[in-house]
């Protein structure tokens, strides 16, 4: 037995794999990314006995047919050649127990590998309550290998798991014999010694196999190398021998596998004489039903948004009020100067900045194993999946874009859920595009210093509502159009088929459903939390150096000096908050970011706007919502006003050019709150892109594509409506 025990898990989507491997590992698992690719990696790591072992969770998947790198890690794992894992010992295949036949192609696919394996046949007490019959002694007999049978949400058969995996490491890898005809493997062997001439010997039989079924598949092009024309041109012929031999591809890989299937399981497993009507095949009849299952979906929706705007707000009030006490602890102890600008400006502020968003993160997820524990969430991607492939994604990307319109890092986070590569990195992409709660402030704020106050119906209609509602939908337009062109040209490729199990109906548990909250919220924590806590740092030293803040600090300790008074003197507080104020706007016009506000001066002067709005953008970064504190710093009325601040409003409208003109106009309004919109205004959505797809590349054409996305609007709005104003 080795030191440390590799047990790789694998099995399709809703069969209850992830339930199991939680069952398993308890806690002690870490979640993160494989190298260079968007597929999420569990290893759990736990003491059985006396065996120190490393579970890998591998993604769900119907097929060990790798078209993408994302969907070529599962195989290197089980190959041992994923650097970052090395060699697994062991597979445990997690089969649905009430669909195996269905479930058998994916486990002829990890026998044809070879290592030592268990078959889990789990949802064992739902193939009971459908009146099914197995004979798991017996199929573990014609197998060959380890059988068990396995609750995982009620966690029973986890011991008997252990024992098997032990078992079957004892007695060594299984001999593998193909499960296509003679024709086949001569194919196979010949291809073999193909590679070999090429540089490429020791090639592993099963890739040998995937290189002959899978037409225009990854690996064609990935092994191709200088040959890549010759391996072509072998591959088509080697198909067309094998076509006229009577062993079409790749049909011969569903025919060959599926009739192993039947004649494994022939005997073993006893069907009712009349299908049982279950608990979910009634819920089913509503709950898909092509009227009633899209109400009561949209209603579910709703629900869980509206509950995020419900619960999430009281939580975030908590933390930033608890940022304020620490804040207002740091003054007590500190007096001003830069330490104490850097501890509350900077880090506290940057802390804040990370946990400000773990409430809308935890409930989102919350939901989310709420509905994917219960069944539900197979069945809202089955309801879904006719709109959504009108823009190229399938049912399971709504959830995640609809949950960006509260925030889009636990919208992009959701997209993990989402098998397919091509479709993930859409929807992570187009993601950003939903307008989440931070824009809002800035809607608000033009809404309702530029737009005419105009109604009709009595009152009823306004033409501001009207303007921010547009405007909390106008990415979403965007992202139509975002959607189509990406799918058909970074991530053009053939469409896959939706396919999908819906698992039977069950009660969520509690365990299950808290852990995965905790996995999600304590990733962000770790790794975008920190990046994100750089960033506000960075961001706090642009607008802080250079500049002597010696006057500006003994402002405060005087402003300070006399609240502490029983009675402060109100008007002396205002004359010195005033000067304040004046000389912080001042302090940060040439400070770095400032001075940045008027490089870029040039550029944003076509969209209308001046280097305070360039400033105010470039502030922003950590957070879309910082424009309007930082407004109201520039313009010396300080950093504490809202979008409701009447004087905030009144300077807007009395800000002028240099020859006079008005700076705020309905246009430039306008041009600001569509490049709000659409732009990648928000540090904190980037490096979650960059932590989920684990490229920094990624994050930067996101970045690039809607900043630019974001100008071209903000331009055409501008330039057109200021000649027709």
């Amino acid at each position: 037995m080795p030191d440390v025990l590799k047990v790789a898990l694998i099995g399709n989507p809703n069969t209850g794999k992830s339930t199991l491997f939680n069952a398993l590992s308890g806690l002690q698992s870490r979640v993160g990314n494989f190298p260079g690719v968007t597929v999420e990696k569990k290893i759990g790591r736990v003491q059985w006995g006396e065996s120190k072992v490393e579970l890998i969770d591998l993604p769900g998947t119907y097929s060990l047919a790798p078209r993408s790198l994302d969907e070529m890690v599962s195989v290197n794992v089980l190959l041992g050649t994923q650097a970052d894992v090395g060699n697994p010992d062991a597979v445990v295949c997690i089969v649905d127990a009430s669909n195996l036949e269905r479930n058998f192609y994916l486990f002829s696919q990890v026998l044809d590998i070879g290592l030592p394996t268990v078959l889990v046949m789990n949802m064992w007490d739902v193939a009971a309550d459908r009146g099914q019959k197995i004979d798991a002694a017996g199929l573990e007999t014609r197998l060959g290998i380890p059988v068990v049978t396995c609750s995982a949400h009620k966690k029973t058969g986890v011991s008997e798991i252990q024992a098997a995996v032990e078992r079957a490491v004892a007695a060594g890898p299984r001999p593998v014999a193909s499960f296509f005809p003679t024709v086949f493997v001569t194919e196979s062997q010949s291809l073999a010694e193909k590679l070999s001439g090429w540089g490429h010997p020791n090639f592993a039989p099963y890739l040998l196999e995937r290189l002959l079924l899978d037409v225009g598949g990854w690996l064609e092009s990935h092994y191709g190398g200088q040959h890549a024309h010759e391996l072509f041109q072998y591959l088509q012929h080697a198909r067309e021998r094998l076509a006229a031999a009577g062993c079409k591809v790749p049909m011969i890989e569903a025919r060959t596998r599926y009739a192993w299937a039947r004649e494994t399981l022939k005997g073993l497993v006893v069907q009712p004489a009349t299908r049982a009507v279950t608990f979910s095949d009634r819920v089913d009849q509503w709950l898909t039903h092509r009227v009633v299952g899209l109400i009561s979906f949209f209603f579910i929706m709703l629900v869980v948004f509206l509950s995020l705007h419900t619960l999430s707000p009281p939580l975030q009030g908590l933390l930033e009020e608890g940022q304020g006490w620490l804040s207002s602890q740091v003054a007590f102890l500190i007096g001003p100067g830069p330490l104490r600008s850097l501890l509350n400006d900077g880090i506290i502020a940057g802390v804040g900045g990370v946990l400000v968003f773990l409430p809308q993160i935890i409930f989102l997820f919350l939901f989310i194993a709420l509905l994917e524990d219960c069944g539900y969430m197979a069945r809202a991607a089955f309801l879904m999946d006719k709109l959504m492939t009108k823009v190229g994604l399938s049912g399971k990307s709504f959830v995640p874009l609809m949950s960006s319109f509260a925030c889009a890092i636990p919208g992009v986070m959701a997209a993990r859920v989402i098998e397919n590569r091509r479709d993930r990195m859409v929807t992570i992409l187009i993601a950003p595009l939903m307008s989440c709660s931070a824009r809002l402030p800035v809607y608000v704020l033009m809404t309702e210093t530029f737009v005419p106050d105009i109604r009709w119906l009595g009152g009823v209609v306004s033409l501001k509502g009207l303007t921010l509602f547009f405007m909390t939908f106008f990415g979403a337009f965007v992202a139509i159009p975002v959607a189509w062109i990406l799918k058909k040209t970074l991530f053009r490729g053939e469409t896959p088929p939706f396919v999908m199990e819906l698992p039977s109906y069950k009660w969520p548990s509690a365990w299950i459903v808290l852990r995965r909250v905790f996995d999600s919220a304590y990733s962000f924590v770790t790794r975008a939390g920190s990046l994100i806590l750089a960033m506000s740092i960075l961001i706090w030293a642009a607008g802080y150096f250079p500049g002597n803040h010696q006057e500006s600090d003994r402002l405060q300790a005087q402003i300070e000096d006399l609240e502490k008074q029983p009675e402060p003197p109100a008007d002396k507080l205002a004359t010195l908050s005033e000067k304040q104020n004046e000389l912080t706007g001042a302090l940060l016009e040439t400070s770095l970011l400032g001075r940045l506000g008027h490089a870029i001066e040039p550029a944003v002067k076509p969209l209308g706007w001046d280097w305070k709005i360039g400033v105010g953008v470039i502030a922003s970064f950590p957070a879309r919502e910082v424009i309007v504190a930082t407004m109201g710093t520039i313009y010396s009325l300080g950093g504490d006003v809202d979008e409701s601040n009447p004087d905030l409003q009144n300077t807007l409208k009395n800000s002028k050019w240099p020859d006079g003109r008005p700076v705020f106009t309905l246009p430039v309004a306008i041009s600001i709150m569509v490049f709000f919109a659409l732009c990648a205004q928000c540090a904190s959505t980037l490096l979650v892109i960059k932590r989920e797809t684990n490229s920094w590349g990624w994050a930067v054409f996101t970045f690039v594509y809607m900043t630019g996305l974001a100008y071209v609007a903000a331009l055409l709005v501008y330039q057109i409506g200021s000649r027709w104003a």
